[in-house]
């Protein structure tokens, strides 16, 4: 299956963002987007996500599936619910109920056991984001966006984090944001830069 992404233009008043964009991803690459802050990624992300409208070009796909695509997402900001647990936060996200104990388990991979009934406002920095990963991770969806996924996580959790990622993918589509030559290396990703 492939993603057509063909003149892509989108302004905000006098600041063009993006212009004439096009792209072809494919569903086993990684593809990383790394350009300067302003330069169009996130409001590329948010086209794909459909918050955002282009003001010209269409995105299709080709192959089985029919756009738009349903999307997982990790947000630059974790946006999660403070006052509920990474439980609580990841099991919104999914469209079907998960028994206690395979979400603890799956959930375990990232975060450790005691820290997940805990409320998220009490969480490190690290904790919230790797709450966001999941709660991306174990939705069900045709495509994984991830806005700039490893703020905040040192370079032996990004690894790890890295690791699972790819481990956890199913075949979905794949798009991340990044400032971080290094990133795009351990994801074995397909860079992208954007004018």
């Amino acid at each position: 299956m492939k993603l057509l992404i063909e003149h892509i233009s989108k302004s905000y008043g006098n600041l063009t963002v993006l212009n004439d964009l096009s792209l072809t991803l494919e569903q086993d690459p990684c593809y990383c987007l790394m350009s300067p802050s302003g330069s169009g990624k996130t409001t590329l992300l948010r086209i794909l996500m459909g918050l955002e409208h282009a003001d010209s070009g269409t995105i299709s796909t080709k192959g089985e599936a029919v756009w738009p695509l349903t999307v997982s997402a990790v947000f630059q900001e974790d946006r999660l619910c403070p006052s509920f647990s990474p439980l609580e936060n990841v099991q919104l996200a999914l469209k079907e109920k998960w028994p206690a104990k395979k979400l603890a388990s799956a959930m375990e991979a990232l975060l450790p056991a005691e820290c997940l009934n805990r409320p998220v406002s009490t969480l490190s920095g690290g904790m919230k984001r790797r709450t966001a990963i999941l709660r991306a991770l174990l939705s069900t969806s045709d495509m994984l966006v991830m806005d700039e996924p490893f703020t905040g996580l040192d370079e032996g959790l990004k690894a790890e984090v890295i690791r699972y990622i790819l481990e956890q993918r199913r075949r979905r589509f794949l798009l991340i944001t990044t400032h971080q030559e290094e990133d795009v290396a351990l994801l074995g990703g397909t860079l992208i830069g954007l004018k």
